[in-house]
């Protein structure tokens, strides 16, 4: 691995993690929550300021971050004296558990949604100056289903079984999720909308199912439609998030379908190295413009999907402590303390699991 794409996946590790814990810090103080400690990376502490309210750090380990907000800890007290002193913090005024239940979730919020932000700024970026791949057909294959049903270069494709289409990826992605299932196309030709149904073909040339079309040029996108696109691309990019979890619940889990540290790794170096191959003969303009693109690309899909991930109502992440909290809200009293205490040190020692096991699995794949 080089030491371009070192520099690159800590580059964009950090950024996304600071960003998320950034979300919580800023909500937190907002809230007059006293943030205790804002931490980049793991471990012993390497550097670190105290400023008026909290201590910011940089640890040893560059992996991951922390925001820790007085009254957050979710651990049991193991003594009497213990649990007086938890009490008396969580019922301090500038402490996370005193606040309202509403206060506690725009902080837990503010994480992943920041996450989402920063995919939008990223995606607003790449659409700026690549443009988009709108759904417009380039050419029809000759013999299979689109050219049956009347499709035509030019055409564009609006609706996807029902759904919107806003990229030529859409189409792309329902192939793949849907190998071989019916279709029904809303495409616009001229101004005028017509619907079809498409049953793809299989290929043997190709090894999948196809519906014979050809797309997937770049647009340039103007004024408002580049605020929009930048949006869509979140979207896009959670949708996939999502429908993959489902695949995956419904095919099977598989530690395949995780990336950690090591696999993201893995995936800047090979990035680097196919930018590198496809300009290797292009002005330093161009290459730099090329590595800096790619890179964003990737930056915003790692910082949704992290987004994504987060708001999962799993214990030992933010989504399992919305969830306590919308039940909090919903019944009008707190669970125990003692339970949500149990509910998410469980979650977090077999999310830990889950994280070591990924890891073990991309050092595997590596070697």
């Amino acid at each position: 691995m080089s030491i371009i794409s070192i520099l690159l996946f800590f580059v964009i590790f950090s950024l996304v993690v600071v960003v998320h814990e950034f979300g919580h810090y800023l909500l937190a103080r907002k809230n007059g929550i006293k943030v205790e400690s804002f931490d980049i990376g793991m471990g012993p502490e390497l550097i670190g300021i105290q400023g008026k309210h909290t201590r910011f750090t940089i640890k040893l380990i560059p992996f991951g971050g922390a925001c820790i907000m007085k009254g957050n800890d979710m651990g049991l007290p193991d003594t009497e004296e213990a649990k007086e002193q938890a009490q008396t913090t969580a019922a301090a005024e500038d402490s996370f558990a005193s606040k309202s239940v509403w206060a506690r979730i725009a902080v837990l919020f503010a994480g992943p949604f920041f996450n989402f932000l920063l995919a939008f700024f990223v995606f607003l970026i790449i659409v700026s100056q690549s443009g988009v791949d709108k759904p417009i057909i380039m050419d029809v294959l000759e013999g299979y289903p689109a050219q049956e049903a009347g499709l035509q270069s030019g055409d564009e494709i609006v609706k996807l079984n029902g759904s919107s289409v806003h990229f030529y990826r859409d189409i792309t992605l329902n192939n793949n999720l849907n190998p071989g299932k019916e279709l029904t196309l809303v495409y616009k030709r001229d101004g005028v909308r017509y619907t079809t149904t498409i049953q793809p073909k299989w290929s043997e040339e190709d090894n999948g199912y196809l519906i014979g079309v050809y797309g997937g040029q770049y647009y340039e996108a103007k004024g408002l439609e580049v605020l929009v696109y930048g949006f869509r691309e979140v979207e896009f990019t959670v949708k996939v998030v999502v429908k993959s979890l489902g695949q995956m619940i419904t095919s099977g889990f598989s530690l395949n379908n995780f990336s950690g540290p090591v696999g993201i790794a893995t995936t800047v170096d090979t990035l680097v190295d196919d930018v590198q191959e496809v300009t290797q003969d292009e002005s330093n303009y161009t290459k730099f413009m090329t590595m800096f693109l790619t890179m964003a690309n990737f930056l915003g899909m790692i910082s949704a999907n992290l987004g994504v991930m987060n708001l999962l109502p799993i214990p030992g992440l933010d989504g399992g402590r919305l969830l306590f909290c919308f039940i909090e809200a919903v019944r009008g009293k707190p669970v125990a303390k003692e339970k949500e205490a149990i509910v998410t040190f469980v979650g977090f020692v077999l999310l830990m699991i889950l994280m070591v096991a990924v890891l073990f699995n991309d050092i595997k794949n590596v070697l």
